[in-house]
């Protein structure tokens, strides 16, 4: 039997009749669409979007910023739901770039439907085509080839029979995850054919836990018994694996201390005394200590970026050795590692039963308590000492107030800038969803567009996004979007009148901030180096249809919050804080170049700290 369709009928037809299930929980796949319709996918996937008011649609203001709350709602859920964005061809298409590449290197689910130019070739060219005079065969489309997981173009309605369940199987993968491609030329879109009517019917994508292979799996045991100092690098695997509960019981019982990434912070409870906080450059000063000494380095669900591994200089321990438990063999070999490839959660039942009562020594365990005590109590001192009554306040101060009004289940999202490094260090994370950070790609303006597809994934959770002004200046588009849809969260709206992260940098390499604070340009030097701009974000966030609420101080954020609680809409809380008072660092170092000549005595200072940093570099083979 058949069912003659257009092609873009036919897509959200599939579409709207897939389902997950993981551990015999069954739930629709996709969320509904985002989309911004042009006319490039007005006439194919609009028209379709409209026939089948079950899938919802939902109208967006920027295109990267759409699948921004896609991938934010795929992350609150686990990877196990995903939403579908949609855009005409051009512009359109090219904007969601920034997001597909956002969700494959985070590794998390998104379908892609950007419009195309005309499969024939009739019309040609059409308006926003880029042509080429070595090929008819391309279009901007093609730049999504090398972010995406998968790619396909539909140019013959026939073709969508065996690219849709392709798409479904990366989507669904946990190994191969990311963004997903259907390019859907303009005219295609439109085309009918009689599509078999089992396309159509309800398809369930079970989600499996692979067992990891039995004889690697002793191995890793024998390591972990004859380790005197192991330490675990908790990833965002082991939170979407839905570890954590496991996690929790394997270092209790075995006293092996757990560091975070930022992906992987919330895996574990920040008062767990097993708990070493963030670990890596933005790290903890007692969890970059224990990762020097560590002998064993057990990796669950991270893929080892510089800023966990500090540039490759953390692990300092001549001996040291990494066993790395992953769903993807690609990440599972780092390191020259041990690979445990299966599902974290399968691998830490089966390595905990393998272990029996094997513990560290009780003078290792003993200690890794006494410094998760230590750093709780440091926490509590940054949190009081900080600059909180008179403007601009300290970031550290914003941070702790929002940390302490939260509750348990409660989400913070941010992305970018400095808060990040000072988050990683001071967040005390109480659930795996409680700490929501994007720095896979640590993208600005990711934080308010994730706002809104975090609080659409779990409406029973509060959301708050600490957002920068230059997250802000990038992307406030979804605000309007969640007014719209009466999705309501709260965003922390911190101006420091500049890019402090790159300042702060700036300033290490020896560039003294150069370009980067928000200042009139001088006439008499012909630099940015004026008074600052006299741009009002409050008024423009007011402007946008958010409640606005001005904060000055420590009291009159935590009433802010109080009031942002009760609110009917998405609310800005507005507050200006310090651009160079953040949280110091630790003794662990990020690798970025510095030039190796300069006529700057402070650039020819910076590479010379830079050279000695690079002796610390290793290579584990």
């Amino acid at each position: 039997m058949t069912r003659r369709l257009t092609v873009a009928q036919a897509t959200i037809m599939f579409l709207k009749n897939q389902y997950i299930e993981r551990d015999g929980v069954e739930k629709p796949y996709f969320g509904g669409c985002f989309g911004i319709f042009g006319h490039g996918n007005v006439a194919g996937l609009g028209q379709a979007l409209q026939e089948n008011p079950d899938f919802r649609y939902y109208q967006c203001r920027n295109e990267q910023s759409m699948v921004h709350t896609a991938v934010a709602y795929a992350k609150v859920k686990n990877r196990l739901g995903a939403f579908v964005c949609t855009t005409s061809i051009g512009p359109g298409a090219t904007n969601m770039i920034t997001g597909a590449a956002l969700a494959t290197i985070n590794r998390l689910p998104v379908l892609l439907l950007p419009g195309d130019i005309f499969a024939t070739r009739e019309p040609n060219p059409v308006l926003q085509q880029l042509e080429s005079a070595g090929t008819q065969d391309i279009s901007v489309n093609d730049c999504f080839k090398p972010v995406s997981k998968y790619w396909d173009r539909i140019n013959r309605p026939e073709q969508l029979i065996y690219s849709l369940p392709e798409v479904m199987r990366v989507l669904t993968s946990q190994a191969e995850m990311g963004a997903v491609t259907l390019s859907m030329p303009q005219d295609v879109q439109t085309h009918a054919y009689d599509f078999p009517e089992s396309l159509f019917q309800k398809r369930v994508w079970h989600v499996g836990r692979p067992r990891p292979d039995l004889v690697t799996l002793q191995q890793a045991a024998e390591w972990i018994r004859s380790a005197k100092k192991p330490v675990i690098v908790a990833g965002g695997g082991a939170i979407y694996s839905g570890a954590t509960e496991v996690l929790h019981d394997f270092a209790s019982k075995t006293g092996i201390p757990v560091g975070e990434t930022f992906a992987g912070k919330g895996a574990v409870r920040y008062d767990a005394p097993y708990c070493v906080g963030g670990l890596g450059a933005t790290g903890t000063k007692y969890a970059i200590d224990v990762a020097n000494q560590a002998d064993l380095v057990i990796g669950i669900g991270t893929r080892y970026s510089d800023f966990t591994t500090a540039s490759k200089s953390i692990f300092k321990n001549p001996d040291v050795r990494f066993i790395n438990i992953n769903i993807s063999e690609f990440d599972a070999f780092k390191h020259a590692a041990l690979p445990v490839i299966g599902d974290a959660k399968a691998v830490l039942e089966e390595l905990g039963t393998l272990l029996g009562s094997h513990e560290v020594a009780a003078d290792y365990r003993q200690h890794i308590a006494q410094i998760n005590k230590a750093w709780d109590d440091e926490v509590t001192q940054i949190y009081a000492e900080g600059n909180g009554t008179v403007p601009p306040i300290d970031q550290a101060v914003v941070i702790g107030t929002l940390n302490s009004f939260m509750d348990d289940r409660d989400v913070m999202i941010n992305a970018s800038g400095s808060a990040p490094g000072d988050l990683h260090k001071l967040w005390r994370a109480t659930d795996p969803k409680n700490f929501h950070l994007e720095y896979g790609f640590s993208c600005m303006g990711y934080e308010i567009a994730a706002g809104l597809g975090a609080k659409m994934a779990d409406p029973t959770r509060e959301v708050y996004v600490i957002c920068g002004d230059g997250g802000y200046l990038m992307n406030n588009h979804e605000i309007v979007t969640a007014i719209q849809e009466g999705v309501r969260f709260t965003i922390l709206l911190l101006n420091n009148n500049g890019y402090a992260s790159i300042g702060g940098l700036s300033e290490s390499i020896g560039s003294e901030r150069f370009g980067t604070m928000y200042k009139y340009r001088e006439d008499n030097t012909g630099q940015l180096s004026g008074s600052f701009l006299p741009v009002d974000l409050a008024k423009n966030a007011e402007s946008l249809g958010a409640n606005v609420i001005r904060a000055t101080d420590r009291q009159s954020l935590e009433d802010a919050l109080a009031q942002s609680k009760t609110a009917d809409r998405t609310t800005v809380i507005y507050i200006e804080t310090s651009l160079y008072r953040t949280v110091k660092g630790y003794h662990a170092w990020w690798e970025v170049p510095v030039a190796e000549v300069s006529t700057s005595a402070t650039v020819q200072k910076a590479f010379e700290t830079y050279k000695e940093n690079k002796k610390t570099q290793r290579i584990f083979l």
